[in-house]
């Protein structure tokens, strides 16, 4: 088996890694430039996840060479043989990503003109000259096309990033919304962020009110274009359409043969001795399904078998190519057959979970006292180690102040906080800076932390090994909530920590526990002490003034259960367990939560063979269209100008958001009808529940963790230009 240097640190560990064809070889691209794209360039992407399991991409740029393309395959199969066969392969098309691979870049992505053949180069670096203009694109997934740096690049319906090295201006367009700029402003704060390690002003200027400085780098204003119509949609009168094929080599050479001419299919006909094809061609998707009994040369075909299929097909270039080994099977593909089923071989997220080599998923069990020597975890959010490594946390007074070790793992909405984390990788000490920002802080507080987390990377010298994450509260990734040594990251409502400062808690109190795939856990407080806030997946503590009480969901876990220990030893006294279902009618529970009420009892969230997913429904293009939000979904990613659609398998929501117009709101039920209707699986008949932004029910809320009831009450765009401040 040929194997390429760069292989030997492949999967090792959670997270992604990506590498650029550059002179035929494999180059590594630094994680802070993650996302970034030469649209001269073809690339490599690994993704593993904690399980672990992987996903393989290749990624073509519009102008990458035939002989770039043709190495990425080769190193696609190489890396697939280096894996055991076991990674679900995708090709990767500029601009028409899978879902799966926009999930990775919540932020967005960036195209850049050029490649290896004109000397471009992916380097971390502060370069403060930097002079060019990107096009955003999107309202779920967004896309930054690097375009000519002038005025008729613009046009009135779009944002753009006018980037000058030391300033960074959102320029928005008079006729674009305000999910855009909220979206473009994530890929703002992301640049200033990553690409200047924080060393660049981010400016949000309108149209009509360009500073001095954008008119010097453009040039003279002239007329701004109208608004432009995305015309790409695929016509969603023929989607989830699919056929099946069986390839083999039996004759010596690859031939395909149909075995269905429509969806839904029968799992019983894909048999493992061989390869099929699954075409959906008609939404510009080609599943090809790798049998484990096979044989080598067919498994080893399967990328250039469909390939070839588009070719034969007629099919537009820009078709998508998922190749998927036996149990590990997409979304996407399943929802094509009839009632899949994954038995004894799947597992809810609050287990973790293996892949083998081929197709076996075998349950792990999970020790809570093994916690940091689990090296799979967090794959989601690029772990770069176990959280072994030495932590100072600092609480932002104005000036930074020390917090007490013996309080660490506690943040406070009220407060910001510093940690810095230090971990030694290949005989180098490496840095991570988190900025925790609670929600209840105050602006001056925002850019203090702001302004000491650059002192702080200053003073050691702004290495550009050096990581920096801005977290907000309700928004931690796994990875800090790694570093507390076993314990449960404690998130308080509200509140603050300093020394005299700290308010009064309320005499009720309530924290939903949950456990992230990755094993990490995390103790939040809710703000609404009621009923409704439980959740039959987790665990809760609930502190009244009389009792204090550890209520277990059906669908919670054991290690679930170990982090409430630590939320009771720190409210303090004896706890009382209760089950949910078993609830002793004599005990103040009820009482304590205002009196018992409907709650999240779905358990699909413990045993989902099928992940739920959110759709938005806008007309903001001239046409009503859906678009799936990629990655993990979050509260935020629901527009507030939009209809969105929660998929939870065996129900159908219909989020309608305040400022969504008469179009969308009248529209979008027929669209959740015929999602329905036309899905290739056969579900017929779901319930499909209209509710209005501001009035959840606890069936809709349950799908978000921490729910938060107060996030719309503050303007979104006024949040996110407090992260604007330096």
């Amino acid at each position: 088996m040929v194997s390429h240097k760069e292989f030997a640190g492949a999967g090792k560990k959670p997270g992604l890694q990506v590498w650029r064809i550059e002179n035929l070889d494999l180059k590594p691209v630094p994680q802070a430039l993650h996302g970034s794209f030469f649209t001269g360039d073809a690339y490599l992407l690994l993704f593993t996840t904690s399980a672990p399991s992987y996903n393989v991409h290749m990624w073509l740029g519009d102008s990458c060479s035939q002989d770039e393309s043709g190495a990425a395959a080769i190193f696609s199969t190489q890396l697939d043989d280096f894996l055991g066969g076991g990674p679900v392969q995708y090709r990767e098309l500029q601009n028409s990503e899978s879902n799966t691979f926009l999930g990775y870049f919540k932020s967005g992505i960036k195209y850049q003109r050029g490649g290896v053949a004109s000397g471009f180069q992916h380097v971390v670096t502060n370069d403060m000259s930097v002079k060019r203009l990107l096009h955003l694109k999107g309202r779920r997934a967004i896309r930054a096309t690097e375009v000519d740096m002038s005025w008729n690049s613009f046009n009135k319906g779009d944002c753009f990033i006018v980037d000058l090295g030391q300033h960074i201006y959102q320029w928005c367009g008079s006729e674009c919304n305000r999910f855009e700029r909220l979206k473009a402003s994530e890929l703002g704060i992301d640049i200033r962020d990553n690409e200047r390690n924080g060393r660049a002003k981010l400016h949000m200027v309108e149209e009509g009110e360009e500073p001095a400085e954008i008119i010097e780098a453009l040039g003279p204003k002239t007329t701004i274009a109208p608004s432009t119509v995305d015309d790409e949609k695929v016509d969603t009168s023929n989607r989830k359409k699919g056929a099946l094929y069986m390839i083999s080599d039996a004759s010596g050479s690859m031939k395909v043969s149909a075995v269905a001419p429509s969806s839904p299919f029968k799992q019983a006909m894909l048999s493992p001795e061989e390869c099929y094809i699954l075409d959906n061609g008609v939404d510009k998707n080609i599943f090809v399904w790798k049998g484990p009994k096979a044989n080598k040369a067919e498994r080893r075909a399967a990328m250039s078998a469909g390939q070839q299929f588009i070719k034969d097909k007629g099919y537009s270039n820009k078709t998508q190519i998922q190749v998927l080994p036996a149990g590990a099977e997409t979304t996407l593909f399943k929802q094509f057959f009839f009632n899949w089923m994954d038995k004894d071989e799947t597992t809810g997220p609050t287990k973790a979970y293996t892949i083998g080599r081929i197709a076996k998923v075998d349950q792990v069990p999970f020790d809570a006292s093994s916690l940091h020597s689990n090296k799979a975890m967090a794959a989601q959010h690029g772990m770069v180690d176990d959280g072994k490594g030495k932590v100072q946390i600092w609480r932002v007074e104005g000036e930074k102040v020390p917090v007490d070790p013996s309080a660490y793992g506690h943040f406070y909405g009220g407060d910001c906080y510093l940690i810095l984390y230090s971990y030694r990788l290949g005989g180098r000490e490496q840095h991570i800076i988190y900025t925790w920002q609670g929600l209840k802080c105050t602006q001056d507080e925002l850019a203090a932390s702001a302004f000491l987390t650059v002192k702080l990377d200053d003073s050691m010298g702004g290495s550009p090994v050096q990581v920096r994450v801005r977290v907000t509260q309700g928004q931690e990734p796994p990875h800090l909530m790694s570093l507390f040594q076993g314990k449960p990251m404690i998130i308080h409502s509200g509140g603050t920590s300093r020394k005299g400062g700290q308010s009064h808690s309320g005499s009720t109190r309530l924290f939903n526990i949950r456990q992230s795939s990755s094993s990490a856990t995390r103790a939040v407080e809710v703000e609404e002490v009621s009923a409704s806030s439980l959740n039959t997946n987790d665990v809760f503590v609930l502190k009244s003034p009389n009792a204090l009480y550890v209520w277990r969901g059906v669908g919670a876990s054991d290690e679930e259960m170990e982090a409430a220990k630590y939320v009771v030893d720190f409210l303090g006294g004896s706890a009382k367990h209760v089950s949910e279902g078993s609830e002793p009618g004599g005990c103040d529970f009820w009482a304590a939560l205002g009196g018992k009420k409907d709650y999240q009892t779905s358990k699909s969230l413990q045993n989902m063979v099928n992940a739920p997913r959110l759709f938005g429904c806008s007309n903001k293009t001239g046409r009503l269209t859906v678009e799936e939000v990629p990655g993990d979904f979050t509260q935020s990613d629901l527009a507030t100008d939009d209809v969105m659609l929660l998929d939870t398998w065996d129900q159908i929501f219909l989020w309608v958001g305040n400022e969504a117009n008469a179009e969308e709101k009248t529209g979008a039920p027929k669209i959740a009808k015929d999602y329905v209707e036309s899905d290739p699986s056969g579900r017929r008949g779901l319930p499909i529940t209209t509710i209005k932004q501001g009035a959840e029910p606890p069936t809709f809320t349950g799908w978000f963790q921490a729910w938060e009831s107060k996030m719309w009450e503050m303007d979104p765009l006024d949040r996110i230009r407090a992260r604007f401040q330096r």
